[in-house]
């Protein structure tokens, strides 16, 4: 058995039918059958079972499947290591940011172009949560997160932390520029929320539980661009980093410091432990470090 042959029944696992995959891979489908076919009878043990027009995996397709992705990810990713060894940088970075610290990843482009203008650029935005997926799934290669995340799975390399500030209606509070945390007990607050991971809403809310109140949250979201315009009509107020400020129209808006406020907002650049990272990967994590990044932190793909 090849990496060809892999390719092929993956591609068959992944459609659920010989029709599609044989499109999928243009080619006939009379010889992909064969192919199928060839396979079980070298490993004595049925791949797939017909429901229907549908093909599932047997338990052995199943593992088959799982082993012959990561076998297929490696070695793409060793044929990758070899070419930029002998090339120049280039290629696509992908890139991942949550929207709140979105203000970190312009400058670090301008900066990375001036050096390496030859590299194109593909962003994905979300929530840690899936920014931590779609590292996993290897769809990006590098996320600036907010924290905590998973350091089991990925390298952290945190960036400088920064005070959360209240967000409210343009009308509210007269000329206060400050306020105590217990000041916003009966505010009505609405409140970034992500999914799967622990995250600005529940430290947001044990803030102001050790301020002595339980927070009157009105309204919980994942994007902080629908926050700030229901800030903006009136209908409450919210807590973001100072930084993400500068991301967003501020309309019929004012920014109050928060006095006692003890949380800072956490952000980390973060990459799959244990995963090769392309050249301009490494080099663009090292510009958020000023430094060199020792070299064991990349780790090279494993020998097929």
């Amino acid at each position: 058995m090849d990496l060809r042959q892999i390719r092929y029944f993956v591609t068959i696992a992944k459609e659920g039918q010989i029709t599609r995959a044989a499109q999928k891979l243009n080619m006939a489908q009379p010889p992909l059958s064969q192919l199928l076919r060839q396979m079980e009878e070298e490993l004595n043990t049925p791949l797939l079972e017909r429901n229907g027009r549908n093909l599932e995996l047997t338990e052995a397709g199943r593992i088959l499947r799982q082993k012959g992705e990561i076998l297929l990810q490696q070695f793409a990713e060793t044929l990758r290591e070899v070419k930029e060894t002998g090339e120049g940088m280039r290629g696509t970075l992908a890139i991942g940011t949550v929207i709140s610290s979105l203000s970190h990843l312009p400058p670090k482009i301008v900066q990375f172009r001036s050096r390496y203008p030859e590299v194109t650029y593909k962003i994905e935005r979300g929530d840690t949560s899936t920014l931590s997926a779609l590292l996993i799934n290897r769809d990006i290669e590098v996320a600036i997160v907010r924290l905590p995340v998973d350091s089991d799975q990925f390298e952290v390399l945190r960036l400088p932390d920064e005070p959360y500030v209240l967000l409210a209606p343009e009308d509210w509070y007269g000329s206060e520029t400050s306020l105590r945390m217990e000041q916003l007990e009966r505010v009505p607050l609405l409140l970034l929320h992500r999914t799967n991971i622990r995250g600005v809403y529940e430290i947001i809310v044990n803030e102001c539980r050790r301020a002595g109140f339980e927070p009157n949250i009105v309204a919980e979201c994942a994007d902080p661009t629908i926050l700030i315009t229901l800030v903006g009509a009136g209908i409450g107020a919210t807590i973001l980093s100072k930084s993400a400020l500068s991301l967003f129209p501020l309309r019929n808006i004012k920014i109050i410091e928060l006095e006692n406020c003890s949380i800072q907002s956490e952000a980390a650049v973060i990459w799959l432990k244990d995963r090769y990272l392309s050249k301009a990967a490494q080099r663009f994590v090292e510009m958020f470090g000023d430094r060199e990044i020792a070299s064991d932190r990349f780790s090279s793909a494993p020998d097929l």
